[in-house]
């Protein structure tokens, strides 16, 4: 026992180290399809985290529908790009970012350059390109690049790298104050997670547009503005940690409309207070519909660029860029709750081991939820729950596979004593072979050898064991024909009922035919055996019909029988005993006899005789029964 104990849990143990080492491989590979749900799942954190309220630094000049229904429609001539710069610079604003890209001239370039140079605050956007390579190097862009530092690291652990960029024009780029890449780079979904906050040009790292206007609003000089290679970014005392790749997770503050947004037409008509400007952040772009570039965040599916960018500003100056979970723990994680989770399912049931499975998975969830909300950390929690979920399967199946074996040891045992039919009812309920019982009415048959004891005596133990064995061969055929459950032998005596385990509406039809057919085939027994010499004998039986415990009834784990009790089965071996006094073979109660009055009055049994042997008086009840013999 102990040994087959060890064996199971041996196999458990190994299933479970197989299965955590797969979802390591899993998750250090990330496959695409996996991935991709890692990464909705990721999504759900920020959903059940909610929106959160930004500062007020940061506000969206936006071109939207009002505004073009004013001015007409986009692109609008420089002049007006000049007068927006002027009136919002007479509100003091602490820097202003585009993000739209001039790049074709126009016959007004030269009075926006003014109004950009004058402002003397004003950050243009750039786009890489990755494709193909272009005609020539812009130095204009590279007096935005950030200094590094760590060397040795940086090469070996390239950035991201372009040699075409897409500029404003040299008139407006030439009066600008510094620049910014406004590349996205959706993840395998299509949905904007991630910014990348440098591209390597040329040899020079040119940050984003939301790292540049964040480094001149907290007016961060250029010696304090340096990129540590595959680890952050400093910018002055603040600390920017990024992946190998110089990326960082974006902290959504929410979906659209989640900043504050101007009018572009209430700042040129003079509708916008000092209060609003001065010295918050400016970011002029897109959001009405048609003109403006769609991204899908967590938040939204439509997006407007120029809002991601405030979302990314706004998590740098607040620090709160989220960091991943480093990979070596996550791997240690997994083995950590794969190896509790299997110490668990080996111990309880499947129900019990699934309810354990759900609390172990929310409680996975609930770290990882934790720690985004309260550090800022992402912690995967697919492949942890996966490997619980995946464990879980396997050894409840290794668990299913044994309990069939035991089923077929029980179906051997019980097939000794049950029809087929039973057994496999068994099969399909097992709670029947644990302790427990219903009321259930049942029809009980009693059949016990007249003066054995006194036949047996006269006879050498082995001829007893023979005889008693073919008599109960014969009976037990004929039991299990009628579908009975041979309850027990007890010397040489038989109890027999029908009704239970399996239901059966006719159970009192069936114990008279069955009744009627073991005493012709003991006639038949009697005659062989009268012509082999050996004593023949008679038999009677008891039947009665009534409302019973039926069920499981022993030590546990020990010695149980599925049986019956009550005052009708004691009325049944009583009926049984009462043929002697009777002459009789077979007597039933007034009860099986309702049961069955139309039936044997309609012949359905054959030509059977009944007669009322009168009424007894049964020990603990009041009222008389009556009782009937049956005979052929």
């Amino acid at each position: 026992m102990y040994k087959k104990r060890d064996s199971k849990k041996s196999i458990y143990y190994l299933c479970g180290i197989i299965i955590s080492l797969i979802f390591c491989i899993l998750y250090f590979f990330q496959l695409k399809p996996l991935h991709t749900f890692d990464l909705k799942l990721y999504d759900i954190l920020f959903i059940l985290r909610g929106e959160e309220r930004p500062s007020h630094q940061i506000v969206i000049v936006a071109i939207d529908d009002y505004s073009l229904e004013k001015l007409g429609r986009w692109p609008w001539s420089r002049d007006i790009i000049a007068k927006l710069i002027d009136k919002l610079s007479e509100n003091s604003p602490a820097v202003i970012s585009f993000d739209i890209i001039f790049s074709e001239s126009e016959k007004n370039d030269y009075i926006l350059a003014k109004s950009i140079n004058k402002a003397g605050n004003v950050i243009m956007p750039v786009v890489f390109f990755f494709d193909k390579e272009g005609s020539a190097q812009k130095e204009i862009i590279l007096n935005s690049s950030i200094r590094v530092i760590n060397h040795e690291k940086f090469m070996e652990y390239a950035p991201l790298s372009s040699k075409k960029v897409l500029i404003p024009v040299n008139t407006i780029s030439n009066a600008s104050a510094g620049f910014g890449h406004i590349n996205m780079f959706p993840d395998i979904d299509g949905t904007i997670r991630a910014e990348t906050l440098f591209i390597e040009y040329y040899g020079h790292l040119i940050p984003s547009l939301p790292l540049k206007t964040a480094a001149v609003y907290l007016g961060i000089p250029e010696g304090k503005f340096l990129i540590d290679a595959t680890n952050g970014i400093y910018l002055g005392k603040r600390y920017i940690p990024t992946d190998k790749y110089g990326r960082i997770l974006i902290h959504y503050y929410g979906g659209n409309q989640n900043f504050k947004h101007i009018s572009v037409i209430d700042i040129l008509e003079g509708r916008v207070k000092k209060e609003d400007i001065e010295e918050k952040i400016i970011l002029i772009g897109a959001t009405a519909i048609g003109i403006y570039d769609l991204r899908v965040t967590p938040f939204s599916s439509a997006l407007p660029g120029v809002e991601k960018h405030a979302n990314v500003i706004e998590s740098i100056l607040s620090n709160k860029s989220i960091i991943v979970t480093p990979p070596d723990l996550v791997i240690f994680l997994i083995i950590l709750i794969g190896l509790i989770g299997n110490l668990f399912y080996q111990k309880f049931k499947a129900v019990y081991s699934l309810i354990i499975l759900m609390v172990l998975v929310l409680i996975t969830f609930s770290f990882s939820f934790f720690l985004f909300i309260f550090k800022g950390v992402w912690f995967s929690y697919l492949y942890p729950s996966a490997n619980l979920v995946a464990q879980f399967m396997v050894i409840i199946a290794i668990k299913y596979a044994y309990s069939e074996k035991e089923a077929r040891h029980i179906r051997k045992i019980f097939s000794n004593y049950v029809t087929e039919r039973v057994v496999n009812e068994l099969m399909k309920t097992p709670s029947m072979a644990k302790l427990g019982g219903e009321k259930r009415e049942v029809t009980v048959l009693f059949a016990d050898i007249r003066n054995f004891t006194s036949i047996s005596e006269k006879l050498q133990p082995e001829e007893v064991v023979y005889l008693l064995n073919e008599y109960f061969g014969a009976m037990t055929e004929i039991i299990f024909k009628w579908e009975g459950t041979l309850d027990k032998f007890m010397g040489d005596a038989i109890m027999v009922f029908w009704g239970a385990p399996l239901e059966q509406p006719d159970h009192a039809d069936r114990a008279i035919n069955c009744a009627v057919e073991m005493l012709k085939r003991l006639k038949e027994l009697c005659k062989k055996w009268n012509n082999e010499g050996k004593p023949v004998f008679k038999i009677g039986i008891g039947i009665n019909t009534g409302e019973v415990i039926v069920g499981n009834i022993g030590a546990e784990g020990k010695k149980m029988d599925y049986t019956v009790i009550g005052d009708h089965v004691n009325l049944a071996s009583r009926l049984e005993t009462l043929n002697k006094q009777f002459n009789s073979e077979l007597i039933i109660s007034e009860f099986t006899f309702k049961r069955l009055q139309d039936k044997i009055e309609k012949n359905l049994f054959g030509p059977l005789f009944i007669e009322s042997l009168g009424e007894i008086t049964v020990r603990g009840k009041e009222k008389s029964i009556k009782i009937y013999q049956i005979s052929f």
